[in-house]
């Protein structure tokens, strides 16, 4: 049977999911690579609108996540 915490857990597992398929792609890929499309390497383009809320919620259920996984060593 699991415990509270592992509940918990889970969700924020399978959160932490989720949001990172929601997110779009920041890179060209492969195909940027190998046509020259990827010139503009060290561009620094600044995240707007859902893209900054969908990073801000991933850092969080990732710290999160990151805790409840030490919790859950430690005290098991």
């Amino acid at each position: 049977m699991l415990a509270w915490y592992d509940w918990i857990y889970l969700v924020v597992a399978i959160g932490i999911i989720v949001i990172c398929l929601l997110q779009g792609g920041k890179t060209e890929g492969a195909s940027g690579a190998i046509t020259g499309g990827g010139i503009n390497v060290f561009v620094q383009q600044k995240e707007r609108g859902s893209d900054k809320v969908l990073s801000i919620v991933t850092m969080c259920l990732a710290v999160v996540f990151f805790l409840f996984a030490m919790m859950i060593n430690i005290f098991a």
